[in-house]
């Protein structure tokens, strides 16, 4: 006689543990397979990959950078003409360029939370603005060094990948995110293939012209023409671009690291006649 109830259960069990045997299998096996990157790792992967084709311990131990080229603007994607520049650096945020054309000159320079401007054109010497600074702070948390050196962590910025993008015919831009605590953002790409850095985009808001109204625009520089000088690789031509359209090129003819560079090069001068000629 046959006991359909004791059959039932029997079968009950066995379900039971096989689906007990294939979870424990599973397990194991997830166990037992390596860890998946997260995406915190993978964007320092970037960076360490980038550090390396840069130069390594050299590109890290760049304390000051002197530059000089031409800095072309563009109005309604049109190049207009072009000044000569000396550009001095003294990381992580000093910085001095001199423009000259047509015979004028003109001074810029930033030394942490102050700034001072020279105008040779109306012979005025005067402090930056609040925005003038803000600006060039901006520029500093954009800048691709202050990515690859990490000066970021110490005002809790944090790093996230985000994937690979298409980058011309049969190229590909591996992107990185780094936000700020305050919501500012900067994507920046690099060579899937080489490690070198490709473009760096970030938005924010400015004043619309005769007008009180702001608007969002997207900026965008574009890092061309990499070359080696003293062990260490920079791009020598940055184009750059809002909403799209070009508003200015760099171009350098030469790049000095770690030249002294006096502390009085970036104080404000007492008077005009102070300014080294």
């Amino acid at each position: 006689m046959s006991c359909p109830k004791i059959r039932k259960s029997l079968i009950t069990i066995l379900l039971a543990f096989l689906s007990c045997a294939a979870y424990v299998t599973t397990f194991a096996q997830q166990n037992d397979a390596p860890p998946k990157p997260s995406d915190d790792a993978k964007a320092e992967a970037v960076i360490n990959h980038a550090v390396e084709v840069l130069g390594g311990g050299n590109y890290l131990n760049v304390k000051t950078a002197v530059g000089r080229g031409f800095f072309t603007a563009f109005k309604d994607g049109a190049s207009q003409l072009p000044a000569r520049f000396v550009d001095y650096i003294a990381y992580p945020d000093h910085e001095r360029t001199e423009f000259t054309s047509m015979g004028i000159r003109v001074i810029q320079t930033n030394a942490g939370e102050t700034g001072w401007l020279f105008d040779g054109a109306t012979k005025t010497l005067s402090d930056m603005k609040a925005p003038q600074i803000a600006d060039f702070k901006r520029s500093m948390r954009t800048s691709v060094e202050n990515l690859l050196h990490g000066w970021w962590r110490k005002d809790g910025a944090r790093l996230s990948y985000v994937g690979r993008r298409e980058a011309g015919v049969g190229k590909r831009n591996e992107t990185i995110k780094l936000i700020y605590t305050d919501g500012f953002s900067i994507e920046y790409e690099f060579g899937a293939k080489d490690g070198l850095p490709a473009k760096v985009i970030y938005k924010r808001t400015r004043n619309k012209a005769e007008s009180d109204e702001t608007e969002e625009i997207t900026e965008e520089d574009r890092l061309g023409k990499p070359i080696t000088v003293q062990g260490i690789t920079a791009p020598w031509v940055v184009d750059h671009y809002i909403n799209g359209v070009q508003s200015s090129r760099i171009s350098y003819e030469s790049l000095v690291y770690n030249q002294p560079l006096p502390d009085s090069l970036f104080a404000k001068p007492a008077n005009i006649k102070a300014l080294k000629q």
